[in-house]
């Protein structure tokens, strides 16, 4: 299933049904699971660890070094999930000392010109948008999905189930459930569409709205708003992780209405 006018390393560990198609470049140390394809010209360079039925397409650069100057040659990794789809020209920088690998999930989609840096951690079904560029040591977490030309700042965080607009630059982070827009960036409601197509209740997604409302709309400082959360509303797994998210907050999460 490989062609002959592609290179591969001997050391590579290339699945006997994986389909590399003509002038993919895999270097040594790479791991690529059952029922993956390779696309012309895409290049695979050492640390790369991709898994069962991925596609990706040409042009792709997975496990370059880190753009990093603090990198000093150490042996970290990129790791792909299954069933992702990697568009064209995407790349995906390997991690540094600090995390040791850059992560990206199961079943999610990036979209041509995506760039992840180094020690990202992309959860489970996300999707990124064309020409979204995504700098060192981000976390975006499962089912978050990312519109074109979104660009986030380094150690920034972006909740699961966010959904944030096309062009937007993120600078602080993006809690949980919610809809980021504007320029600041900030909190646009609840994601209740993509939260209904997920599965959750109207019920849910009304506790999840009342949640935000206390902290975006009631006047409330976040300390203020997050002890009247935990005060007024009954503990379930979606509360304790909006409260979990903020509390954890290095950089501080994007504003509200009130105070843009």
């Amino acid at each position: 299933m490989i062609q002959p006018l592609a290179y591969v390393n001997p050391e590579a560990k290339i699945a006997s049904n994986v389909v590399v198609e003509p002038f993919v470049t895999i270097h040594k140390n790479v791991e690529i699971g059952e029922g993956s394809w390779i696309g012309s010209n895409v290049t695979i360079m050492e640390g790369a660890r991709i898994g069962k039925n991925c596609k990706i397409f040409p042009g792709a650069v997975i496990s370059a070094i880190p753009q990093d100057l603090k990198f000093d040659g150490e042996e970290t990794t990129v790791e792909i999930g299954d069933n992702t789809t990697i568009r064209e020209c995407v790349t995906i920088n390997r991690g540094t000392k600090t995390q040791g690998k850059t992560v990206v999930g199961n079943n999610c989609l990036l979209m041509g010109y995506v760039h992840i840096a180094h020690d990202c951690k992309v959860g489970n079904n996300v999707i990124i948008g064309n020409a979204s560029q995504i700098a060192g040591e981000v976390q975006i977490d499962d089912w978050a999905i990312l519109s074109g030309l979104v660009a986030v700042h380094q150690f920034a965080k972006i909740g699961a189930h966010v959904m944030v607009s096309g062009g937007s630059l993120v600078r602080k982070d993006v809690p949980p459930y919610t809809k980021a827009a504007r320029e600041p960036l900030g909190y646009e409601g609840v994601n209740s569409i993509g939260l209904r197509r997920r599965g959750f209740t109207s019920e849910k997604i009304a506790e999840i709205q009342e949640i935000y409302r206390m902290l975006y709309l009631r006047g409330l400082n976040n300390a203020k708003a997050l002890a009247k959360i935990e005060a007024v509303m009954p503990a379930t797994k979606e509360r304790d992780e909006i409260i979990s998210f903020i509390k954890s907050s290095d950089r501080g999460i994007m504003k509200g209405f009130l105070s843009r």
